[in-house]
C-alpha cells in the first residue's frame, strides 16, 4: 500500500452487476437493521446470494455507500486499513488515509483498537450525509490477529450515521459475534438469503417461465440463490427445455413413488 501502483480500485468499487429481481423482503430487513443496529452480517456459503444482496442493497439505500472487497492478501494490517481508508474517502472529506497509514504500521496486531479508535475519530470529524460501509468477504482475513480487538473496537463506536454491512461464509470469531447480545449486530443467514416460492415465481416470470417450473425448481435447489437464478436464466429455448425436463423428472418421480403428481399451476 506504500506505492500506489499497488493499489486496486476494483476492491473498492460497487460491482455493477444488477440482479434479474430485486428482492423486496431482504431490502426490508436490510432497512430496519440500518435503522437500529450498529452492523449487519450477512452470512452463508458460496452460491447462496451474499455479493448479489448486498449491492442490490447498495443501490437502493438513501446514503452514501463506501464498498471494500476483502481479499485473503489483506489480511496485513495495513494494507486492510489502506483499502478501508481509500474507500472511506471517497465519501468521507475527513478521512485522512496517511495518518491511519502511518498508524497502522506502527502498531502492534493486539492494538488495533486504537487503529479502529482514530478510523472513528475521522469518520465524526465533519458532517455529511449517512453512510453504509460493505465489507465483502470479511471471512477471507478471519485468522489476522488485529481482527477481534479492531472489530471489537469499531463496531461498538460507530456514529449513529454509519451502519457497517459485512458478507462472510462463517460467522466472525466469538468475541465480536456476542455483539449480537448487545444489540449491536444483527445476521442474514443463509436460510433468509434462499428464494421463497413467491420470489421464485417473479424470477421465472422474468424468463417466460411460469409458476409450475419455479415450483420444481425451488424443491430440487431448496432456494439457493446461484442455483435457481442458473435453472431459470438458461437462454432461451435451452432454457426452456431444460426446466421442462426436470419438471417431466418430477412428475416421473411421483409416479415411481406411486404418490399423486401434484396438480402444479402455471
Amino acid at each position: 500500500m506504500k506505492n500506489e501502483r499497488h493499489f486496486i480500485h476494483k476492491k473498492i468499487a460497487v460491482p455493477d452487476r444488477a440482479p434479474q429481481i430485486s428482492r423486496s423482503r431482504l431490502l426490508k430487513i436490510l432497512d430496519t437493521h440500518i435503522a437500529s443496529y450498529n452492523a449487519t452480517i450477512i452470512n452463508g456459503r458460496a452460491g447462496t446470494g451474499k455479493t448479489m444482496l448486498a449491492a442490490d442493497f447498495a443501490r437502493h439505500v438513501e446514503r452514501a455507500v463506501a464498498w471494500y472487497k476483502v481479499d485473503a492478501a489483506d489480511s496485513d494490517l495495513t494494507t486492510f486499513s489502506g483499502y478501508l481508508a481509500q474507500t472511506l474517502k471517497l465519501q468521507r472529506s475527513s478521512i485522512v488515509p496517511e495518518r491511519l497509514l502511518q498508524l497502522a504500521e506502527k502498531l502492534e496486531s493486539n492494538r488495533a483498537d486504537l487503529l479502529a479508535e482514530a478510523f472513528v475519530f475521522q469518520l465524526t470529524e465533519t458532517r455529511a450525509e449517512p453512510l453504509l460501509i460493505i465489507l465483502e468477504d470479511l471471512h477471507l482475513v478471519y485468522d489476522a490477529d488485529w481482527v477481534v480487538p479492531f472489530f471489537g473496537r469499531l463496531l461498538p463506536l460507530l456514529p449513529t450515521d454509519v451502519h457497517m454491512l459485512i458478507t462472510c461464509r462463517t460467522l466472525p470469531p466469538a468475541p465480536l459475534w456476542r455483539l449480537r447480545s448487545k444489540q449491536m449486530l444483527r445476521v442474514v443467514n443463509e436460510g433468509d438469503l434462499a428464494f421463497t416460492f413467491d420470489e421464485a415465481i417473479q424470477l421465472f416470470d422474468t424468463y417466460g417461465l411460469g409458476e409450475e417450473h419455479a415450483r420444481v425448481a425451488c424443491e430440487r435447489t431448496n432456494g439457493r440463490a446461484a442455483t435457481i437464478v442458473e435453472f431459470a436464466g438458461t437462454p432461451g429455448r435451452a432454457g426452456r427445455a431444460v426446466a421442462d425436463n426436470f419438471l417431466s423428472i418430477s412428475r416421473s418421480s411421483f409416479k415411481v413413488l406411486g404418490c399423486p403428481t401434484p396438480d402444479y399451476q402455471t
